[in-house]
């Protein structure tokens, strides 16, 4: 029997290279899966002869068990795969490494827990967020257990606590590594210790390089590096606001309001936008990014409420953007330049919060995998 995943055969012509882009992997790990959502950061697949059908047999190389409970990506470096758990109700959490060929576990690393327990919903868990690795340490955040590098042997090469965090759901953001530092934003309540914040950390040290307090009090996103042509931009999609920061200074380029309460979706880039959604019902942004201040009324080339997600991100594949609304299983595909509708259609039984899983493109298919695989 095969795995029921909703998945889209369509065909493109190559577009052509894009100014406004996200900041790709470059180098050896452009080779490998090594971050959320891929090298790309947008969960776009390069090469071919992958299989695109399978079950609990068919196309099965290898299977293992593993401990505890997480939601977090595996990452893959050479011939190790990456990942991420969490066990006794939260109050361990582990980072795993198996070798990618047979599955078998090469080690498991404890991190030290120095405080309670966060509260989470129960679509989440104690590791939702996705490791990333340049091939010499493995990063990963543990909410409020704080930010950790590894190196490839297993041990724990520096371990950076922030604070207690005070979010409703949980934790759930990845980090993001670009150059020599890494950025993080963690946007909750607040605690006795700890305001809502983004940050830049020293790759080797986890040392602070830059660091700003934010007003939000409520979100789960993954920021994003986007270049313009003439320079890059950290991108972050958040509470009531989209923001724009200087990676090298943490000085703000530009905001457009309009998002709603809640946003967890990351933000992709492509045509010469960005694209940003929020809420249960939108909206969704297409952003000219490289203003400068409260951009909304002149950067903002459309927006639509439309078939906006919830928890899964976007992605683009030709001129086509795809979104799935997780509340009512809508696949729901815009033209990017304009916002014009392309088309809308359900993917399998309508069902609230049916799928979490972002898509992935993979040659000239979309796979769109609800909770129930």
């Amino acid at each position: 029997m095969r795995v029921g995943i909703a998945a889209l055969l369509l065909f493109f012509s190559a577009s052509p290279a894009e100014t406004v882009r996200t900041v790709p992997v470059t180098g050896e790990g452009a080779s490998y899966w090594t971050r959320w959502r891929g090298p790309s950061g947008q969960g776009m697949v390069e090469g071919t002869n992958y299989v695109d059908a399978w079950s609990n047999t068919e196309n099965v190389k290898w299977r293992m068990t593993v401990p505890g409970d997480g939601h977090s990506s595996p990452i893959v470096w050479k011939d190790h795969l990456f990942l991420t758990t969490s066990r006794e109700a939260g109050a361990k959490i582990f980072m795993l490494a198996y070798n990618r060929h047979d599955g078998k576990l090469l080690w498991e690393t404890n991190v030290p827990t120095t405080s309670g327990v966060e509260y989470k919903y129960e679509k989440n868990s104690h590791a939702s967020a996705t490791a990333t690795t340049d091939g010499e340490r493995i990063y990963a955040s543990f909410g409020t257990h704080g930010l950790v590098a590894f190196d490839f042997s297993g041990k724990i090469v520096w371990h950076r606590k922030f604070g207690d965090l005070n979010n409703y759901m949980g934790s759930a953001g990845s980090p993001l590594l670009y150059k020599d530092r890494l950025f993080l934003y963690q946007d909750h309540q607040g605690s006795a210790n700890l305001k809502s914040f983004v940050a830049a950390c020293d790759l080797k040290t986890g040392a602070t390089k830059w660091w700003k307090d934010r007003v939000e009090t409520t979100g789960w996103g993954t920021p994003v590096m986007i270049t313009t042509g003439e320079r890059d931009e950290l991108i972050v999609s958040s509470q009531r606001k989209v923001y724009s920061y200087n990676p090298d200074t943490s000085d703000e380029f530009w905001t457009v309001r309009g998002n709603l309460f809640e946003v967890i979706p990351t933000p992709i880039a492509g045509h010469g936008f960005v694209f940003a959604s929020s809420g249960r019902a939108g909206p969704t942004f297409a952003i000219r990014p490289g203003g400068s201040g409260d951009v909304t009324a002149s950067h903002v080339a459309w927006s639509s409420p439309r078939g906006s997600p919830f928890v899964p991100s976007s992605i683009i594949h030709g001129d086509l953007l795809y979104q799935i609304n997780d509340m009512q299983s809508i696949l729901t595909v815009f033209h990017v330049k304009t916002g014009e509708l392309a088309y809308q259609e359900r993917l399998g039984v309508a069902m609230k919060e049916g799928f979490s899983a972002s898509p992935v493109a993979v040659g000239n298919l979309l796979y769109f995998t609800n909770d129930e695989g």
